[in-house]
């Protein structure tokens, strides 16, 4: 008998759970101005995705073709399948002393879960998620992207002149205690 009435108990569950579905696309059926879902292609040019939506990542770029990323290779280091790729050289700089520039920055879109890790562990804030989302394509080659563009380089901060220390007094001051 348990088994029949357990039977019978799961039809009804069944029912009730197709009931509450049924009421749900019944409220959206009556009520059409509610409906939150995109008319996706036929609204293309309209669509906006949400501020939080993880697109295509980019690397950011000025007006003036600068960009904030110093190559230090920590968004290689963090992303868990290795869907970013550093290329990066040393020249020296104005005072002489080596300084790391970035050659290619290479994504690999094919390989990205969008898990965010390489956005979130840059320490320039330079990777940024775009609300680019439509990535099909015939041939794989064109998932593999160069983010920084031809003839960019780093921002670089004004560097503020030192101010000059105080004097200091070379004479001993005397002790009244003494």
């Amino acid at each position: 008998m348990n088994s029949v009435g357990k039977y019978f108990s799961d039809i009804f569950y069944g029912l009730k759970s197709l009931w509450k579905g049924l009421m749900v696309t019944g409220y959206y059926f009556v009520h059409p101005k509610q409906i939150v879902t995109q008319q996706y292609p036929e609204n293309r040019k309209e669509l906006k995705m949400f501020d939080r939506f993880k697109g295509e990542l980019i690397l950011a770029h000025d007006e003036n073709n600068f960009h904030h990323c110093n190559g230090c290779g920590i968004c290689q280091l963090n992303c868990p399948n290795g869907s970013i790729e550093i290329i990066a050289d040393s020249v020296p700089n104005e005072d002489g002393k080596a300084e790391r520039i970035i050659d290619k920055h290479i994504y690999h879109l094919s390989m990205c879960t969008f898990c965010a890790l390489c956005v979130k562990s840059c320490p320039s804030n330079a990777l940024a998620f775009s609300q680019e989302f439509e990535h099909a394509v015939f041939d794989r080659n064109k998932l593999t992207k160069v983010l920084n563009q031809p003839g960019s380089r780093i921002k670089k901060e004004p560097k503020e002149p030192k101010a000059p220390k105080p004097p200091t007094d070379t004479v001993p001051k005397s002790n009244p205690a003494n």
